[in-house]
């Protein structure tokens, strides 16, 4: 009876420690967390269900509405409820989450020699440390034309800033809107025209976030913001700029209104919408040329991270399952049909944009990693955003517009300074 009664509650004891764990009957529940339209993006949805159908294991999905998030999951983070798997691009908000402390350094999975250069070195802090599986659609961001109508005209594409500088004033002086700038909440124009200033001289940068220098000291962030100003005041952006948001976007480009934008090759497959003049076929990619890079810039993914929670109680089934998710067989399924640019070396199911194809020499020549928006510390691109519409309206000039930007920079720096990602 003794026997039974200790096997009885040896038994319990085990089912107790495995269900604490998050191991159960049916296997391993690993909790994942995201924002809500992140999670809901087929290829992840796709790459859950394969997981959990091809191990038996679970993901216990948490999400939040992406406004929310940063804080929600913060707040979770500093009562000692953080998932397992936390999602999150690699940007300002990151340095909330005391990375060196909560966070394990990937560096040394097998899978990383399958992640291509760019999607390696966007996933990287300043000191070298891989903090995530870059699990995302990989997009290149540049100057998208409208090469109908540039051929129409008798015009090319530009390869220096001074070309550019003259293609915009003839567009202008033949009646077209140079380049469609959505002032109206987009925000990620400003860090296309930061991003050569840094990447091509990491030690400014280092100054920059060590606050030995701001951005007021720096003449390619005065020759940019001038660049801007000067633009919107030839009338470049159009006469409606001010009030033209996301989905202002496509229409002006379908009509043939605008003849150019700054943005990426996903959202022709996403957002664009067919007019009645032009389509998809009817553009072509060139650098985006803002007076800091003379032969222009191409900014590689912002990329969504998995990243692994070092203090988790199932680390090794947490890094199991980014390992399932890095490999060949698993990725090519959840991203068959998706138009992306690869991640990894061994995608073959994703679909390339012939935008990006033909343009793959010049974007070899000019492509630098998103920088700005992961490596300044404090970078928010919404207050970027807002100097430049203070001085889009007159309430301030150049110099003032880049006090604001360091003025916003600064406070949000100190917000997450004993936080902050090591520089």
């Amino acid at each position: 009876m003794k026997r039974i009664y200790f096997t009885i509650l040896l038994t319990l004891a085990v089912t107790f420690f495995l269900t604490s764990c998050g191991q159960d009957e049916d296997g391993i529940t690993l909790t994942l967390m995201g924002k809500k339209s992140d999670l809901e993006k087929s290829y992840m949805t796709n790459i859950f269900e394969h997981y959990e159908k091809s191990t038996g294991n679970k993901l216990d999905i948490i999400s939040y509405e992406d406004k929310d998030y940063e804080t929600e999951a913060s707040e979770k983070f500093e009562k000692g409820e953080a998932p397992d798997i936390f999602l999150h691009f690699h940007n300002s908000d990151l340095g909330r989450f005391n990375i060196p402390d909560n966070f394990y350094y990937l560096n040394n999975e097998d899978w990383v020699s399958d992640l291509t250069d760019n999607a390696r070195a966007y996933c990287r802090d300043n000191e070298g440390h891989l903090l995530g599986l870059p699990f995302w659609e990989n997009s290149v961001s540049g100057c998208y034309y409208n090469k109908t109508i540039l051929d129409s005209l008798g015009l090319k594409p530009a390869t220096t800033q001074a070309e550019f500088n003259v293609l915009c004033q003839v567009l202008s002086d033949t009646g077209y809107t140079p380049i469609c700038w959505p002032a109206d909440g987009c925000s990620w124009m400003i860090q296309f025209g930061l991003d050569p200033v840094f990447a091509d001289n990491p030690s400014l940068l280092k100054k920059l976030n060590n606050k030995e220098i701001t951005f007021a000291d720096i003449p390619a962030v005065k020759a940019m913001t001038q660049w801007i100003a000067d633009a919107a005041n030839k009338g470049w952006f159009g006469s409606d700029y001010l009030k033209d948001g996301w989905d202002d976007i496509s229409p002006a480009l379908s009509s043939g209104k605008a003849v150019m934008t700054f943005i990426w090759d996903t959202w022709f497959y996403t957002d664009f919408e067919k007019g009645e003049k032009y389509s998809l076929d009817d553009f072509a990619l060139m650098p985006i040329f803002m007076n800091t890079a003379d032969k222009g810039t191409y900014e590689g993914g912002n990329l969504n991270m998995m990243m692994v929670n070092k203090n988790s109680g199932q680390l090794k089934a947490a890094l199991e399952f980014l390992s399932f998710c890095a490999q060949k067989e698993n990725y090519n399924i959840a991203f068959d049909g998706i138009s992306t640019v690869n991640c990894f070396k061994g995608q073959t199911t994703n679909i390339q944009s012939k935008m990006v194809t033909d343009a793959s020499a010049s974007i070899r020549k000019n492509e630098r990693v998103s920088t700005a928006a992961s490596r300044i510390a404090g970078y928010s691109a919404d207050d970027m955003a807002s100097a430049f519409v203070s001085m889009f309206q007159k309430e301030t000039d150049v110099a003032g517009c880049i006090r604001l930007m360091d003025n916003y920079r600064i406070k949000e720096a100190g917000k997450w300074e004993t936080n902050a990602p090591s520089q």
